[in-house]
């Protein structure tokens, strides 16, 4: 009668269990897992095993939650297009964000673009570990150089949620500026992506010669 908004977590979370277990309804389970993972934010930070883990989910109800935490991700998100230049760092952040602020590791992106700033590809660099990814220059123009970009954008998550940029990102921006310099390939952006912000070097006025205009 009120539509799908006027459903609190819990009860969108029971439909989406379907059944309760050991004598206790649906709506309990539903509730005890939001109490327990503080939560949609924590519940969404979960992975298979820690939810199978608690009262009452098994692994097809498992499953079930995990499939919708990602359709929503996918919502969230928007990729960036093959034809529509990259204008600022919102339009990166818009297309990252919302898929690496719940990872509990770090990954390092590279977008290499055309000479009109269009995206190329979107290459995933390497995966660290709770704290700190190692990149190397090499690492990260070696798979940029095969597209023949003219540009890229660098970015990466802090599993700590924070968007504040460390004094070794600072270090690492540096030096792929002038390996960038070195190559052909302009440097245009590096940023840092936590829970509900991102930091750009940028924007920052942190990133000699760099621009998107």
């Amino acid at each position: 009668m009120y539509g799908r908004g006027s459903l609190s977590d819990a009860d969108l979370i029971a439909l989406l269990l379907g059944t309760g277990a050991r004598s206790l309804p649906v709506s309990v389970v539903a509730a005890r897992l939001l109490e327990l993972t503080g939560g949609l934010e924590g519940l969404v930070g979960l992975g298979l095993p820690e939810l199978e883990a608690e009262l009452g989910v098994g692994a097809t109800q498992a499953g079930r939650l995990l499939a919708a935490v990602e359709l929503g991700t996918r919502l969230a998100a928007r990729p960036l297009q093959r034809n529509a230049p990259i204008t600022s760092s919102r339009d990166v952040d818009a297309a990252l964000r919302p898929r690496l602020r719940d990872d509990a590791r770090e990954h390092f992106f590279a977008i290499a673009v055309d000479s009109r700033n269009r995206p190329i590809a979107e290459l995933e660099i390497a995966v660290g570990g709770l704290t700190a990814c190692c990149v190397s220059p090499a690492d990260v123009f070696r798979p940029v150089l095969r597209q023949a970009a003219a540009g890229v954008l660098f970015a990466h998550n802090h599993p700590s949620g924070e968007a504040q940029p460390s004094e070794e990102d600072g270090q690492v921006t540096q030096r792929l500026v002038r390996a960038g310099q070195l190559l052909g390939v302009s440097v245009l952006d590096h940023l840092v992506l936590g829970h509900s912000g991102y930091f750009s070097f940028l924007d920052a006025g942190l990133l000699a010669g760099g621009s998107l205009a």
